[in-house]
């Protein structure tokens, strides 16, 4: 937000109007799903293991092969890591920073939820999703790859914490 607004960034209308002046004729398609995986909770919140997902990527870039692809990725939530690299993601860099990591990965947060009773505790660890213009991978590699592993680290509840 510039200028004392409060009106939200306009990204999508934003990210449609470059790409057009740059002569592409077809809109970016964003990730999406039709029929939304939602399924209600199998137990109250209190008694549940919650996982994070968010979209940086770990400091060391890891998840980033030489070819430049980036990869899911898994990190420990205890200790939280003290920052993430976020430079990769487009984001308005302006008008804002990642410098607060608990700000897009509330580790610290969950945990005092945890401790309040509110969620029954999270998962040993925090996942990445790459975020790559591609919504035929996201949906037939990443998404289920994420799934494979939050359900492998024992948990019920997953929340996405978007960069």
């Amino acid at each position: 937000m510039s200028g004392g607004s409060n009106a939200p960034v306009p990204y999508m209308e934003r990210t449609r109007q470059y790409y057009r002046a740059m002569g592409y004729d077809k809109d970016y398609v964003w990730a999406h799903n039709e029929d939304a995986p939602f399924t209600p909770l199998k137990k109250p919140l209190a008694d549940s293991r919650v996982a994070l997902i968010t979209t940086a990527s770990d400091k060391s870039q890891t998840n980033i092969d030489a070819k430049g692809v980036r990869h899911v990725w898994a990190g420990p939530t205890a200790p939280p890591p003290d920052a993430l690299f976020t430079m990769n993601t487009a984001w308005d860099k302006e008008s804002t920073h990642t410098d607060d990591r608990e700000s897009f990965l509330p580790i610290e947060t969950m945990q005092g939820f945890a401790r309040e009773g509110r969620i029954g505790g999270l998962t040993d660890h925090f996942f990445g999703a790459p975020t790559v213009y591609s919504h035929r991978m996201t949906m037939q590699r990443h998404a289920p790859e994420i799934l494979e592993r939050v359900q492998a680290d024992g948990a019920d509840v997953a929340v996405l914490s978007p960069l």
